[in-house]
């Protein structure tokens, strides 16, 4: 019997219930849309502030021009079956390849806010190394390692809240406190889309190394973690940028 499942050819076709597709393209346009923003309001800062909002758009652009490549990836991949379902691979390795450049960054941006509080360079060390360690192990459990996904899966969770515990509790906090005011509020905004933003990713690693695992039962929920992965890079990496937006804005008003 021939087979009737139909292959998307090009990346420029796209089936009306392509949501999977329909995020990527959305994510890349409204990224590429806040680093446009941010690179064009650069001059109207104090040259301390800068360098924050620059950060903001090199995260933003970086995860614009990932996520047309990962929408390439998925669309050559995609298949649209007899019940008329889409389905394709998702770009796990161009995922990591965005995440290990662009959360350092962010991470590089608690350092940045609180230089005013004389945060040190082992701040800044300190995080950067703990992503990577995140990141790292979080790709060697998902798609090398597959079979000891649970061992790579805790260590990449003891960095994450490492992280955590950093920003909420630890020096970066003290910093915040002492910094007092706007760059306090801001702090606090940033460690809320660490805490509550950033858990869609360790959910999905756990949906996606399911199989054979102690946690094998979060397979059953059927979502689709390319969708919501997706809208939480989205959301948290032009968020992250809005927020030191306002900081800065707020800052060059106060000294012009």
């Amino acid at each position: 019997m021939e087979n009737l499942t139909m292959s998307l050819l090009s990346s420029n076709t796209m089936y009306a219930n392509d949501y999977v597709g329909f995020t990527f393209f959305i994510g890349c346009m409204a990224m590429m849309a806040a680093a446009a923003f941010f690179f064009l309001s650069l001059n109207q800062f104090d040259k301390k502030w800068r360098t924050s909002v620059l950060v903001s758009g090199l995260i933003t652009f970086i995860a614009a021009v990932h996520y047309m490549y990962m929408r390439d990836y998925w669309s050559a991949s995609v298949v649209l079956d007899e019940a008329g379902k889409v389905t394709g691979d998702s770009p796990v390795f161009f995922r990591y390849v965005d995440w290990i450049l662009t959360v350092p960054l962010m991470c590089v941006e608690f350092y940045l806010i609180l230089k005013v509080a004389g945060a040190k360079k082992s701040l800044l060390t300190k995080m950067i190394v703990l992503s990577v360690i995140m990141l790292v192990t979080g790709y060697l459990g998902e798609a090398v390692y597959t079979g000891s996904a649970a061992l790579w899966g805790f260590f990449s969770a003891a960095a994450y809240f490492a992280i955590v515990y950093e920003i909420w509790l630890g020096g970066a906090a003290k910093l915040a406190k002492e910094a007092g005011g706007d760059v306090l509020a801001a702090h606090k905004v940033l460690c809320w889309f660490v805490l509550v933003g950033w858990i869609i990713y360790p959910l999905g690693y756990l949906v996606g190394t399911a199989d054979g695992q102690w946690y094998s039962f979060m397979g059953d929920l059927g979502l689709n973690m390319d969708v919501l992965y997706n809208i939480a890079d989205a959301i948290n990496k032009i968020g992250f940028g809005l927020v030191i937006y306002a900081l800065a804005v707020k800052k060059s008003a106060v000294s012009a």
